[in-house]
C-alpha cells in the first residue's frame, strides 16, 4: 500500500532519516553476501543459472554464486537434502535479498529475458527504485531491482519516500534496447536485505540503537527500514509473517553480512554486547550476533582488493 504523498521536497543528501542515539556504523558499510539452506542443490543452481545468470563455484554439498567473468561471491548455498520449502506465508529471518543491477539497461534486458522463459514474476515501483520479485525452488524471496538517481529521490519532513506503485514494464523493457541479457553485469550487488521479524519496535531498538543504522522509512504500512550512509535502505523488516522462527530442516536464510569499514565491525559489536545480545567471532576476522528472532548477522570488514 503506498504512503499518500503530501510535502515532498527533493531529498538533500545526508539529511533524512533517524540517526541512532549512539555512534552510526560508517557510511561506506554496505551489504555482502547472504548465505541460504536449500533442498536440492543441482536444482537451485539450474535455477539460479538460468533464471538469474549467476556462475557458480561448487564445493560438495555447498556452492558459491557470483557474476561471471570473476568477482566476490554474492550468494552461498548449503545443501540439506530434503529440506522443506519455504511457507508462502514467511518465517521469521527472509522476507527477500535484493540483487542490485546496476543500471536500469540491465534491469529492462532481464525484464524481457524473463518474459522469453515464460517466467511469473512481481513488480513494483518503489520511487527509489524499480523492482521485480520472483521466488527461487524452495520458495525464497529474491528482488531484482535497480535505484533511481539519488537526486529524484523525495522526502517528506525527515522522512524518505518510498511507494509501492504499478511499474511501467513496456518503459523498462525499451530502456534495455536489443541487447540480450547474458547473464548479471559486472558491478552487480545485493543491495539490501528483508526481514520478517516478530515487533517493529525491537527492530527498531537492535538495529538502529544498538548496532547503528539509520532509520530511514518509517510509515510504511508494518514495516520500517534502516540504511547507512544515506542510502534508501540497506535492511527492511515488517510485521507481515506470524512466524515463527524456521526449523533446521527448512530452507531459509542462514545468515547476511553487513560489511563494516574503518573499524566499524568491532565498535558495532562492541555496542551490541553492551546492549545485552550475543556476540561471538567469526572465524576469518569479524562478528557473529543474532537478532530477537534469532536471524543471524556477520559483521565483517570489506574484503581486500583483488589483484
Amino acid at each position: 500500500r503506498p504512503m499518500t504523498a503530501t510535502e515532498e521536497t527533493a531529498a538533500p543528501a545526508g539529511g533524512y532519516g533517524i540517526p541512532p542515539e549512539g555512534p552510526r556504523l560508517p557510511a561506506a558499510t554496505a551489504v555482502g553476501s547472504v548465505h541460504l539452506q536449500v533442498a536440492d542443490l543441482d536444482r537451485t543452481l539450474g535455477w539460479y543459472g538460468e533464471v538469474l545468470g549467476f556462475a557458480a563455484h561448487r564445493e560438495g554439498p555447498a556452492a558459491a554464486l557470483g557474476v561471471p567473468g570473476g568477482g566476490r561471491p554474492l550468494v552461498h548455498l548449503r545443501a540439506r537434502p530434503g529440506a522443506r520449502p519455504a511457507p508462502r506465508s514467511g518465517r521469521f529471518g527472509l522476507y527477500h535479498f535484493a540483487i542490485l543491477l546496476p543500471d536500469r539497461a540491465d534491469l529492462g534486458r532481464f525484464v524481457r529475458h524473463l518474459g522469453r522463459l515464460g517466467h511469473d514474476a512481481g513488480m513494483a515501483d518503489h520511487a527509489v527504485s524499480e523492482a521485480i520479485y520472483l521466488r527461487d525452488p524452495d520458495g525464497l524471496g529474491i528482488e531484482v531491482y535497480v535505484d533511481r538517481p539519488r537526486d529524484a529521490w523525495r522526502t517528506r519532513g525527515r522522512e524518505l519516500v518510498m511507494t509501492t506503485e504499478p511499474l511501467d514494464a513496456d518503459d523498462l523493457v525499451a530502456a534495455g534496447g536489443e541487447a540480450p541479457w547474458s547473464g548479471l553485469p559486472a558491478g552487480t550487488a545485493i543491495g539490501h536485505v528483508h526481514l520478517h521479524v516478530g515487533d517493529l519496535a525491537r527492530a527498531d531498538a537492535f538495529y538502529r540503537s544498538a548496532l547503528g543504522l539509520d532509520k530511514t522509512v518509517w510509515s510504511y504500512p508494518g514495516a520500517l527500514f534502516f540504511s547507512a550512509g544515506g542510502y534508501h535502505h540497506h535492511l527492511g523488516t515488517n510485521t507481515w509473517s506470524p512466524g515463527p522462527a524456521p526449523a533446521e530442516d527448512e530452507a531459509r536464510l542462514l545468515s547476511w553480512e553487513l560489511t563494516v569499514p574503518e573499524g566499524g565491525a568491532d565498535r558495532a559489536a562492541d555496542r551490541l554486547r553492551a546492549a545485552g545480545h550475543a556476540v561471538e567471532p567469526l572465524p576469518g576476522g569479524g562478528w557473529r550476533a543474532g537478532d530477537p528472532w534469532g536471524t543471524p548477522l556477520h559483521l565483517v570488514p570489506p574484503a581486500p582488493p583483488r589483484e
